[in-house]
């Protein structure tokens, strides 16, 4: 049957019920004892078989397993049968799995997509591999020496069983060949390879020669052995089936039934994977288990980081983040003794592979110090070790390290610690002392120039940069030379995936420990134009992805919100020097390397990484080179190269020393609106995002005093740029969040001289209409709240016709009712700031209009604790003192005929209005306007601007409408400086 229900290729797949119907055959055979006139290895066939059948119903994914008691059934006989015949377990499991209740969390789904074939998950292990089976007694007296090391520490003990009884059973793959070594490091080396038993394919009749174990043993015994751990590797390919087809937020319902969070004492609670990854005797099953660990790890940093390690025993339960912290704790320690234990090759990258999956994903700015210490320094001696695939997987568990929450102290000391430390702290490596690459790469060419961009008090060598540059440079050694199966004959480096992970390790540095990586900053300019300089493409790509890193880490040194002291960035004559170098290297042949065109998108992104401060100290031939690329990769028929392109033209127009430059902006402005039209959807993306840009630039030219670039600039050009960016609000979200804060800045930046003529008067009405349209349309809140600040853009414009235009009152209602009832706090947050922007009375149009806005912001006051999305309720205070500020500044512009309906609002719900404006008073402005008053006395000086307005309105005899409102400001003021303990009259008011 296991064999029928495989989807095979032309024919079509198993109609309803029968799924259902074979998955309940299979469950039951699994849940079913041994039938006494069954022999042992008949049922581990049957088990076999089931298993088999499950699978192949999941994998080809018309199997849903939606329902809670179905899941947990199928859940509890994968935990049975993945502990089937293992030696010194005998234990009870219940029939079914129950999920337990979890915490609120956003269960997406990680980055990486799933595939729904069957063969989805890669091979790890190798068919041909055999080793010797261990004594049953010597097993046994692991299994007790591993239960009782209860702390985290790693014994060295633990792992003396296993490696004295597999000594030698690995052979050096030095002999094996050469050139299918996997580039990201993921999988093994060419014939090394070890299939886990995932694919369908693999599941064949099971024979004694087939076995993981030698026939030394020979017997009974031996196969039924074999047969068990069969079973074993059966049920735990069926639960990474599982796992794939159902959500992760379902999957971590069971987390605590697969993943320890206590040492393990041998209770049906506490057996786990970990319980096969330390003490299976089969490499093969070991292995298994790691990669349904990785599964459950990959995509749960949003679970885990709830996790928070706490020192209060008292408590009389274990809080939900208390367990998660105790579960990655044990996690670890867990991990590090399979590491120290472990002999196969292929196993061991395996187990780093899933501590680098665990490092990951684990909140460690939550948790206690010392697990990334221990990882660290277990970690290091393998980066030595005699097979390619363990020392690719343990850079990339260093990867994983600097690049998880960074910057964190811990690893900051860990990169401090001196080249030697550590290297030769493991028994699984006796023979280490400092590498001759420590000692080569300490005394190498380019280490004057580093110490010149030392920043002060950096006298130790970080050891991490020191290997990866030796990694990628220097020849490799004779001490591992005879396993790198994956180099090309003759070649005199380490095999490439060791070389582009050190390059990605390098670009974890750069991108999270700055201060390290810029130590070295020449150094790794000479390391990027060597990559860049080769053959292979690949290391081409990552030597252009380093130099994008290295630039924008220099770009955040310089950032005015940076907290670097100057003293501590990199001179930017010494940035110079380095843009310098690159530009006379290979980068840009790598922009003309129209054969590769991710190298090209690669070498446009690094380009536009440029300090700006060093951009306009590049010799002016440099500066034209980068500039006439750019504008000539803009004509590339490639869309990746494209969009790489357009965005670093958006960049570029930002540069101070540019955008003045009428000439570049406007050729900029015309390769951008030509990507604009690209069929990409990506293209389009990045050059509407690029047109945004380009019209903060303009912004930036009207605050300057010379009016020459506003007179320069083509009037017709803007007309193209309007016609083009309301082209682009019509498209997909990705598009038009970026188009209409362009037609924001456009529309602001029309000189009088525009306005005044008539092919602007259309474009100018049909670009507003678009602004509301994308104001209202229930689209990405990220288009809405561009909307919001577009149009508070246009009312910035004292040339357009605001309050008597037609489209004054469609735009005012556009904005009140997004105020008054978007779901979302920040896109009403700024369509109230929008609201407060105009500076004269007559822009607010009529007094139906004014009085409109006022009762609207009246009414959102009293909103702005209506919310269902408990995300919302940290934007409360925001909005409320955005709205208060908006009330503050109509009331300051108020007209005598606008009075008796602000009186009329003020009767009926003066009360709230009060509590809140003292509440906005006396705790400061919270909104996200910058220009928003924030001292204390800016604050009371917008009432006080406002109570002396409203003062000075002349008022009909015996009306008290006006007398009223002054009260009702002078009440705010008044009890405000009674409860400060100001002691400031207001006598010239109350005069009045």
């Amino acid at each position: 049957m296991a064999q029928n229900v495989k989807s095979v290729p032309g024919q079509p797949y198993l109609e309803e019920p029968y799924p259902a119907i074979c998955f309940r055959a299979f469950l039951t055979a699994l849940q079913s004892p041994k039938s006494s006139d069954m022999d042992d290895i008949t049922f581990c066939m049957l088990l076999q078989n089931a298993l088999k059948g499950i699978q192949s119903l999941l994998n080809g994914g018309k199997m849903k397993l939606t329902q809670t008691e179905e899941l947990g059934a199928l859940l509890a006989v994968l935990k049975k049968s993945m502990f089937h015949g293992l030696p010194g377990l005998n234990i009870e499991l219940p029939t079914v799995l129950y999920p337990t209740p979890l915490p609120q969390y956003d269960g997406r789904p990680p980055v990486k997509p799933q595939q729904s074939e069957p063969s989805a998950s890669r091979p790890t292990t190798n068919k041909k591999k055999k080793s010797k089976v261990k004594s049953k007694k010597i097993q046994q007296g692991e299994e007790e020496e591993e239960e009782s090391s209860g702390e985290r520490e790693v014994a060295p003990v633990a792992g003396l069983g296993r490696e004295h009884l597999h000594e030698g059973d690995t052979p050096c793959p030095s002999s094996r060949g050469g050139q299918s070594l996997p580039v990201e490091g993921s999988g093994t080396v060419g014939k090394d390879r070890v299939p886990l038993p995932i694919r369908s394919s693999g599941w064949k009749r099971v024979s004694s020669s087939e076995s993981d174990y030698s026939d030394a043993e020979g017997g009974m015994q031996s196969k039924m052995r074999s047969y068990q751990a069969k079973v074993r590797q059966g049920a735990l390919a069926c639960f990474l089936s599982t796992i794939k087809s159902i959500e992760k937020k379902v999957l971590y319902g069971y987390w605590s039934a697969f993943v320890p969070d206590t040492p393990e004492l041998g209770s049906p609670q506490s057996v786990s994977l970990m319980t096969l990854t330390l003490k299976d005797p089969s490499p093969k099953t070991r292995a298994c288990a790691l990669q349904v660990l990785s599964a459950i790890l990959e995509g749960s940093k949003q679970f885990l980081s709830v996790a928070e390690d706490t020192s209060d025993h008292r408590r009389a339960f274990t809080p939900f983040s208390v367990m998660i912290a105790s579960s990655i704790r044990e996690l670890h320690r867990c991990l590090l003794l399979a590491l120290v234990a472990e002999s196969s090759s292929q196993t061991l990258t395996q187990i780093i592979k899933c501590l680098a999956n665990l490092v990951s994903n684990s909140p460690y700015n939550r948790l206690k110090l010392s697990l990334l210490t221990k990882v660290w320094n277990q970690i290091k001696p393998y980066i030595r070790h005699k097979d390619v695939n363990v020392r690719v997987s343990s850079l990339t568990l260093l990867g994983a390290i600097v690049s998880t929450h960074a910057p964190l102290p811990e690893v900051l000391l860990l990169l401090q610690q001196p080249c030697s430390s550590g290297l030769s702290s493991n028994s699984a490596t006796p023979h280490l002392g400092t590498p001759d690459w420590c000692k080569k790469a300490s005394s190498g060419p380019f280490l004057e120039e580093a110490s010149v961009s030392s920043p002060k008090g950096s006298s130790e060598p970080c050891w991490l940069i020191r290997l990866c540059i030796s990694t990628v440079v220097l020849p490799k050694e004779d001490s591992c030379s005879g396993s790198d199966a994956g180099s090309a004959a003759g070649s005199t480096y380490e095999p490439s995936p060791m070389r582009l992970e050190a390059l990605q390790v390098l670009a974890h540095l750069a991108r999270g420990y700055f201060s390290m990586a810029q130590v070295y900053l020449m150094e790794l300019g000479e390391v990027i134009c060597k990559c860049m300089g080769e053959a292979d493409p690949s290391i081409q790509l990552h030597g252009a992805k380093l130099l994008e890193e290295l630039g924008m880490g220099l770009i955040q040194q310089y950032k005015p919100d940076s907290t670097v002291a100057s003293d501590q960035r990199v001179p930017v004559t010494l940035v110079v020097m380095f843009w310098t170098m690159m530009l006379n290297g290979p980068l840009p042949r790598a922009l003309q390397n129209s054969e590769h065109p991710t190298l090209q998108a690669s070498a446009c992104d690094a380009l536009s990484s440029v300090l700006p401060e060093a951009f306009s100290s590049l010799p002016s031939d440099k500066q034209i080179l980068c500039i006439t690329m750019l504008l000539g990769l803009n004509d590339s028929k490639n869309r990746l190269v494209k969009a790489a392109t357009s965005r670093a033209l958006g960049v570029y127009v930002l540069f101070p020393c540019l955008r003045q430059d009428v000439i570049f902006v406007a050729d900029t402005a015309n390769a951008i609106l030509m990507s604009l039209q690209d069929k990409s959807l990506n293209v389009r993306a990045k050059a509407a995002w690029s047109l945004g840009n380009l019209t903060d630039t303009l912004i930036v030219n009207m605050e300057t005093p010379d009016p020459s670039f506003q007179e320069e600039f083509s009037g017709l050009l803007l007309l193209k740029m309007l016609r083009s960016a309301i082209e682009a609000s019509r498209d997909k979200d990705k598009v038009k969040s970026n188009a209409v804060r362009a037609l924001g800045n456009l529309l602001h930046f029309l000189q009088p001289s525009h306005i005044e003529k008539p092919r602007f008067a259309e474009i100018i009405e049909e670009s507003i209409q678009a602004l509301i349209s994308a104001v209202l349309i229930e689209a990405a809140m990220k288009v809405r709240w561009n909307a919001c600040y577009a149009m508070g853009n246009v009312f910035k414009n004292p040339a357009l016709p605001l309050g008597t235009a037609p489209w004054t009152s469609q735009a005012y209602n556009a904005l009140t009712s997004v105020v008054t009832s978007c779901k979302n706090f920040k896109v009403r947050i700024r369509s109230a700031t929008a609201l407060s922007i105009p500076s004269k009375r007559e822009h607010y149009g009529s007094v139906d209009q004014y009085v409109q806005i006022w009762n609207a912001l009246v009414t959102a006051l009293q909103k702005s604790e209506d919310t269902t999305d408990f995300l919302e309720f940290k934007y409360c205070a925001s909005l409320r003192t955005q709205i208060c500020q908006a009330l503050i500044h109509l009331l300051s512009l108020a007209s005598a005929s606008d009075l008796p309906y602000i009186r009329e609002t003020l009767e009926l719900n003066g009360d709230m209005v009060q509590s809140f404006i003292l509440q906005f008073l006396k705790s400061g402005a919270e909104g996200e306007d910058p220009g928003a008053p924030h001292s204390s006395h800016e604050r009371d000086q917008l009432v006080r601007r406002a109570l002396e307005h409203v003062s000075s309105i002349q008022a009909l005899a015996g009306d008290t409408t006006r007398r009223a409102i002054v009260g009702f400001l002078e009440d705010i003021l008044t009890i405000y400086f009674d409860s400060s303990g100001s002691q400031i009259a207001l006598p010239e008011l109350t005069s009045r």
